[in-house]
């Protein structure tokens, strides 16, 4: 599997495992009386799974619009912000002590 792939792909789990986790607290701590609804409706497990797939792929596309738009091209010079970190960053030169 090419490089690129296996990046979007482990960007992608990521995501979709931060909205699991957000569904998880959405139900545990009865967000919206979301909890009481899950539990006492017959329905209640396909809403979750179907609530934790709307958001895994938002959050997936999210992660992945994230990586993507901050990764570097360590070909091009530093411009917008990498270069204003370098102004703020102090720089020391090394200096032979004369007698």
């Amino acid at each position: 599997m090419p490089a690129l792939v296996k990046f979007l792909v482990g960007h992608a789990v990521i995501g979709v495992s931060l909205a699991a986790v957000f569904v998880g607290a959405l139900v545990a701590f009865d967000v919206a009386n979301l909890g009481t609804l899950v539990r006492t409706s017959s329905d209640g497990l396909l809403a979750v799974v179907l609530l934790t797939f709307g958001l895994g792929i938002t959050f997936g596309s999210v992660q992945m619009g994230f990586a993507v738009m901050l990764m570097s091209d360590e070909d091009e010079p530093p411009r917008g912000r990498r270069v204003l970190l370098r102004r703020l960053v102090p720089s020391y030169a090394k200096v032979k002590a004369s007698r």
